[in-house]
């Protein structure tokens, strides 16, 4: 997910990737975020499901082991879409782009993981990272889905289950503008998994699996489509080695805290009718 030293709005020439015709379940799962622990846990969700996993982007992120991350999911053979930290790691930029607002603690958060992550990830992460699709589409049972990162227009685009159905709408419609016709979205970014029915479909964001969803847990989520429906599923995980490693690579800024307490360090990124601490105040 910081604003300073983005170097991405939308890219010049978008990237699409079709996958076909997926009759079986499809994985889609986003935010590994370095946390290799939650990604061996849901590529092992991938294989005992027999499913097509998708991974909806920032596989490199908040937590202590991008290397290995990145060599789990290139491995695993998942389709991957490009998320704002791909794009900025790509082209070698100073921030994360993630869209936090200059100045919050998100933003400032961001610095000291980044970091750690531009340091982490080989020339070859890079190149990889730069050839990936910012759309992915595929037919199942009938319906045809376009799988994206945050959104069309700004991929560091933060959209809710409460955003405006007009933003829906308008991402919508840019979608299909570099895509064709989808019947459903699949989107991530924000962290939170919801599904959200709209006038032509539903828009389904599948969660990350690198943190937890600011619910006070520490299960984090991903989503399955399966039968022509789509549900979203808990993912547990090796937690303590997990922040084990974070603290060994010197990651306590906060959210090595949040994989154990569930609770974000900030919730500045949120709007105030999502934040936990409105709600129980």
């Amino acid at each position: 997910m910081g604003a300073a030293g983005s170097a991405i709005k939308g890219r010049e020439r978008m990237r699409h990737s079709d996958i076909g015709v997926l009759d079986g379940p499809v994985l889609v799962f986003g935010g590994p975020y370095s946390n290799m622990q939650a990604t061996q846990a849901v590529l092992e969700e991938v294989a005992a499901r027999a499913a097509t996993g998708i991974c909806t982007g920032d596989t490199v992120a908040y937590c202590a082991k991008p290397r290995e991350t990145l060599d789990l999911i290139r491995a695993s053979g998942c389709a991957v879409v490009a998320g704002n930290c791909e794009a900025q790691l790509a082209q070698d930029a100073d921030g994360c782009g993630c869209g936090f607002e200059p100045g919050t603690t998100c933003d400032v958060l961001s610095d000291a993981w980044y970091s750690f992550a531009a340091r982490s990830v080989r020339p070859c992460d890079r190149k990889w990272m730069g050839a990936l699709p910012d759309i992915i589409t595929f037919h199942h049972r009938g319906a045809r889905y376009g799988v994206i990162h945050g959104a069309v227009t700004d991929v560091a685009r933060f959209i809710w289950p409460t955003t405006a159905a007009a933003v829906f709408e308008a991402e919508w419609d840019a979608l299909e503008a570099m895509a064709g016709p989808v019947d459903h979205i699949i989107a991530g970014h924000c962290g939170l998994a919801f599904e959200r029915p709209l006038r032509r479909g539903n828009w389904v964001n599948a969660g990350v699996v690198g943190m937890p969803p600011n619910d006070g847990r520490q299960a984090t989520r991903f989503a399955v489509v399966q039968g022509g429906a789509v549900s979203i599923h808990t993912l547990s995980y090796d937690v303590a080695a997990a922040v084990s490693d974070m603290r060994d690579a010197g990651l306590t800024q906060g959210y090595h805290t949040a994989l154990d307490s569930g609770y974000w360090p900030s919730e500045d990124v949120l709007p105030l009718d999502l934040r936990v601490s409105c709600a129980s105040g």
